[in-house]
C-alpha cells in the first residue's frame, strides 16, 4: 500500500502543486484545509479533512499514519479579525506541529520565507522565524523551505503586476526600485518539497529561482514579456502605499501592505544562496504573454469564495 502524505492547503496554490506531484508518484494524499468544498483538479483523488485547530485531538487523528506533512498554511496579511492574522497563523501552526508530533508523523516539510528573524520588526518575518524555532524544538525530522516569491499559473504578485501594466498609464515603484527579488516557479518549489520529503536529514533551504531581479527590473521584464510600454516611475513609499490602498478599494482587495513594502525595500526577498529552481521567470513570462495579467487575482476573493478554484 502506498504511503500517506498530508498537504495543508492542497486546493490552494503551492499546496496544489505539491499534491499533484505526490499523486503522480503514486502516493496517497490527504489535505487539511479551510476550503473543503473548493473546486480542484484532483477528481476525488485527495482525501479532504478540515483543519481542527480548536480540537487538537481531532487534528492529530487527521494526521495519523502520515509519513510526511507538507505545511503551506499561512496568511499573507492581517485582515478581517482573528481568523486572518499572523498571530493566529503562528498559534495554529504551533498546534499543527504538536499534533504531528503526537500523531507520530516522522517528517515535516515546512514553508517559511527568506531571511526570517526573531528580532524582525516585521510581523510576517518574525512569525516565520518563531515557527522555524518551534519546528526545530519539536525534535521532528524536518526540512524548512524559504521561498522569496512564487510565480506560475494562478500566482498573485507577478500576475497582478502584469494586470496593472495593462490597465494603468504608469507604474510606480517604491523608492528607487533597486531592492532585489529571486522568484521561484511554483512547480520548482513543489518538486523541491517532494524531494525534501523523501530525505531524513534536517535541512534549511533557500528556495530561490535562477534569476535575481531588482524590483524595477522585474516590472520592466514583465512589461516587455507582455508587449506593454509604460513609464516606470519612482514614488515615495508612503505615496505608493496610499495609491495601492485606493486601487485595493476599487478592486475590493488588499493590493499591498506597509509591511510588504518594508520587506521589499529591506532586501529581504534575496539571499546569497545557490538557486534551488531552474525555471526562469523571463522565459516563462514570455511563454504566458497572451494570458498573463488578463484577469486580476484577488487575495480577498479567494478568502470570500472558498468554493471557487484558483484561477
Amino acid at each position: 500500500m502506498s504511503d500517506l502524505h498530508v498537504v495543508t492547503g492542497a486546493f490552494g496554490y503551492s499546496g496544489q502543486h505539491i499534491a499533484m506531484r505526490l499523486l503522480e508518484a503514486g502516493h496517497r494524499v490527504r489535505t487539511l484545509t479551510n476550503s473543503t468544498h473548493r473546486s480542484n483538479p484532483f477528481e476525488g483523488r485527495v482525501e479532504v479533512h478540515p483543519f481542527h485547530f480548536d480540537d487538537p485531538d481531532r487534528l492529530a487523528a487527521s494526521l495519523a499514519g502520515a509519513r510526511v506533512l507538507y505545511n503551506t498554511y499561512w496568511v499573507r496579511f492581517n485582515h478581517g479579525g482573528g481568523e486572518f492574522t499572523h498571530a493566529t497563523a503562528v498559534e495554529n501552526t504551533r498546534t499543527l506541529v504538536e499534533a504531528a508530533r503526537r500523531a507520530g508523523v516522522p517528517r515535516i516539510v515546512h514553508t517559511s520565507i527568506t531571511n526570517p528573524s526573531i528580532d524582525s520588526p516585521l510581523e510576517y518575518f518574525r512569525g516565520k522565524a518563531q515557527l522555524e524555532r518551534a519546528l526545530v524544538e519539536s525534535g521532528l525530522s524536518h526540512a524548512i523551505l524559504r521561498p522569496a516569491v512564487l510565480f506560475g499559473a494562478a500566482d498573485i504578485l507577478v500576475n497582478n503586476i502584469a494586470w496593472m501594466l495593462r490597465h494603468l498609464p504608469v507604474f510606480g515603484v517604491f523608492g528607487d526600485g533597486q531592492y532585489r527579488l529571486q522568484p521561484i516557479h511554483v512547480d520548482d518549489f513543489a518538486r523541491l518539497a517532494v524531494v525534501m520529503g523523501q530525505s531524513a536529514d534536517n535541512a534549511i533551504v533557500d528556495a530561490i529561482g535562477p534569476e535575481t531581479f531588482t524590483y524595477r527590473h522585474l516590472v520592466a521584464t514583465i512589461a516587455a514579456a507582455i508587449g506593454v510600454r509604460r513609464p516606470i516611475v519612482p514614488v515615495p513609499p508612503v505615496v505608493g502605499y496610499w495609491a495601492g490602498r485606493a486601487l485595493g478599494w476599487l478592486l475590493r482587495d488588499v493590493t499591498i501592505t506597509r509591511e510588504e513594502i518594508r520587506g521589499l525595500m529591506a532586501d529581504l526577498l534575496c539571499t546569497n544562496s545557490q538557486p534551488a529552481g531552474t525555471i526562469r521567470l523571463t522565459e516563462w513570462a514570455r511563454a504566458q504573454a497572451a494570458t498573463l495579467g488578463r484577469h486580476y487575482a484577488s487575495e480577498l476573493e479567494r478568502r470570500r469564495h472558498r468554493e471557487r478554484a484558483y484561477r
